[in-house]
């Protein structure tokens, strides 16, 4: 019997090269792509490797900088929350294209997080 893995956390990568930074992962540490997705200029805006059963999501960003992505099954009760406790959202909740609904907020730190029903 296999079980499904139901995965919660993503880091979020940002690099001034996202092409270059995953072939550069795939070389030294054995990521291995999942998915790139591009905008019409071709440049990635959005890109996911997998090493073992863990994922890393790539964006184009100020290098050195990250988040986290939080998968949780009802966006809207958590966003209510977390602005209710005064987070700082940045990003209000909305549907995606990509059929996710999520939100984006700070953390006391300036730490990004992304809350949303998206499981890769």
């Amino acid at each position: 019997m296999t079980s499904e893995i139901r995965r919660t956390f993503y880091p979020l990568i940002n690099c001034a090269d996202p092409a270059a930074s995953m072939e550069w992962m795939e070389k030294a540490f054995g990521f291995e792509p999942v998915a790139v997705h591009r905008d019409d200029a071709g440049e990635i805006v959005h890109a996911e490797m997998r090493y073992d059963t863990g994922l890393l999501m790539f964006g184009k960003g100020t290098p050195g900088t990250s988040a986290v992505y939080v998968a949780v099954d009802d966006p809207d009760a958590h966003h209510d929350k977390a602005r209710a406790a005064g987070a700082d959202v940045f990003r209000e909740l909305a549907d995606q294209d990509y059929g996710s609904r999520d939100y984006a907020a700070r953390d006391l730190d300036g730490n990004e997080w992304y809350f949303g029903t998206y499981r890769p």
